[in-house]
């Protein structure tokens, strides 16, 4: 028998419950705006907020937020620095608010649940608000990461085992699975499989390019000064400079033990 402590207070239970975000915003007029709306959800613990892309750098990795409220233009360090900088310690989601519509594709290749252009009124914010907490619950729900897909081909169904993958690639609206020397289409984006993939085994290097941290053999300079990632195959895969700093720590932190 479990006996409940009638003292108990439910204070602990409900913000356990809570959706914990973090408000960046070099404007503090805009992140009020925010903070406002954000209060008015009780579903809602707001854990900080932050004038400026490197006082986000300390504070996300500080409170360890669920989801991040991020402004695109900040000097010094803007909002895609930030991510670039968290690497694997990026929260389970990113709403991007800015004035500027020309970061949308990039932001949702960078995994951006959503784009938020100011100005938005209350209801274009309650529905990226709402499309977040859905996302981010269900993730919160979900069993380890994946390991298996399923691959439609020739009108049959294959499974693909995660661990064998080598690389993914961007095919339009569909991902390319690069397994043992074959291919196979999976209509996903690659943000979605970037999400649900093990982030201890894959790792972004180019808005276009998942690789497998396991295949990695070295990263090389080529003819134009620009890093390639070597895999175990041969293949050489084009580092994007945007995620090189990333790539190269996780593989660092990968291979210190063995030091």
């Amino acid at each position: 028998m479990i006996l409940l402590c009638p003292d108990a207070s439910p204070t602990s239970a409900e913000r356990a419950r809570k959706l914990r975000v973090l408000v960046v915003d070099d404007e503090p007029l805009a992140r009020s705006n925010l903070v406002v709306l954000l209060k008015l959800d009780p579903e809602i613990e707001i854990v900080s907020e932050c004038g400026s892309g490197r006082e986000a750098l300390a504070e996300i990795r500080k409170q360890k937020p669920d989801l991040v409220f991020l402004d695109v233009q900040m000097p010094e360090c803007d909002g895609f620095d930030v991510l670039e900088f968290l690497g694997p310690d990026m929260p389970p989601g990113i709403i991007f608010v800015t004035a500027y519509d020309q970061y949308a594709l990039r932001a949702f290749e960078a995994g951006a649940l959503d784009y938020l252009l100011k100005p938005f009124d209350n209801a274009r914010f309650d529905r990226a608000l709402g499309r977040a907490k859905e996302r981010i619950g269900h993730s919160k729900n979900l069993a380890p990461k994946i390991e298996r897909l399923a691959v439609k081909s020739a009108g049959q169904i294959s499974f693909l085992k995660i661990s064998e993958i080598d690389w993914i690639e961007a095919a339009d609206y569909y991902a390319c699975l690069h397994v043992k020397g074959k291919t196979h289409l999976l209509r996903r984006s690659l943000s979605e499989l970037d999400q649900e993939l093990d982030p201890a085994v894959f790792c972004r290097i180019h808005r276009s390019t998942i690789v497998n941290l396991d295949r990695v053999r070295g990263l090389e300079l080529n003819e134009d000064g620009e890093y390639e990632v070597r895999l175990d195959n041969g293949t050489r895969l084009a580092l994007s400079r945007r995620y090189r700093k990333q790539v190269q720590s996780r593989l660092d932190v990968r291979c210190s033990p063995s030091r």
